[in-house]
């Protein structure tokens, strides 16, 4: 996989440990672009300690059953999230960045670092499959997906570039409209956790008719 000017194929192109970003509602999936807006004085190090390296960054969300709880600095984390490259940075000349993350693979997590910074460290495991581009996107169901996004415009009196959307591949489609969901972090760690292309599209799917079953407009969690 291609990103940004940086090329990932093997493990040895990713790092055994990589800076971690909670952020609880997020999703970033391979080849996904996240927009961010830094402004913690934890996180602007983060971000400098990236760019001074590799510029890698993990988006990972607080773990579900952590959602609310009283340790901000330092919730118990999902076990799965996704390696970013830092593509794209300005600074606001008011102590903010402005910054998009690319995508590169998912990871678990396996056990922090200390390591002495305001930010937290984690010896990662990544999905290697993620860096292949031989997702089987010919089982992707894309009628059906198309069928249910349009059902989703449609309830919502939304518009969408169909030109741009017929010409985007499944794996683009599958993990774009999965990233631009209005879904809460239930549903997002279940797409990002999900094994293949395929599954996470018919989960994009379930949890989309779920949402119109229930009317437009409701984006309360609907896993349990």
């Amino acid at each position: 996989m291609i990103v940004g000017n940086a090329r990932y194929v093997k493990r040895e192109d990713l790092p055994e440990t990589v800076r971690v970003f909670p952020l609880t509602g997020a999703l970033l999936l391979p080849g996904g672009q996240l927009p961010l807006n830094i402004f913690e004085p934890r996180y602007l190090a983060l971000f400098d300690a990236a760019l001074a390296g590799d510029r890698l960054i993990g988006i990972v969300q607080p773990a579900l059953s952590d959602q609310g709880g009283n340790d901000v600095a330092s919730p118990v984390l999902s076990s799965v999230g996704c390696i970013g490259r830092i593509t794209s940075f300005a600074e606001t000349g008011d102590g903010r960045y402005i910054t998009s993350l690319s995508g590169v693979c998912r990871f678990r997590l396996l056990e922090e670092i200390g390591e002495g910074h305001p930010f937290r460290s984690f010896r990662i495991a990544p999905l290697m499959a993620d860096l292949s581009a031989e997702d089987d996107e010919a089982a992707v169901d894309r009628a059906e997906l198309l069928r249910v996004f349009r059902a989703y415009l449609d309830a919502n009196k939304l518009e969408a570039d169909w030109e741009s959307v017929e010409r985007a591949g499944n794996r683009t489609l599958v993990n774009s409209l999965s990233m631009m969901s209005p879904f809460g972090p239930a549903e997002k760690q279940a797409l990002l956790e999900a094994p293949d292309l395929r599954t996470r599209a018919e989960t994009l799917i379930a949890i989309t008719e779920i949402l119109l079953a229930r009317g437009t407009g409701d984006t309360d969690t609907v896993l349990q």
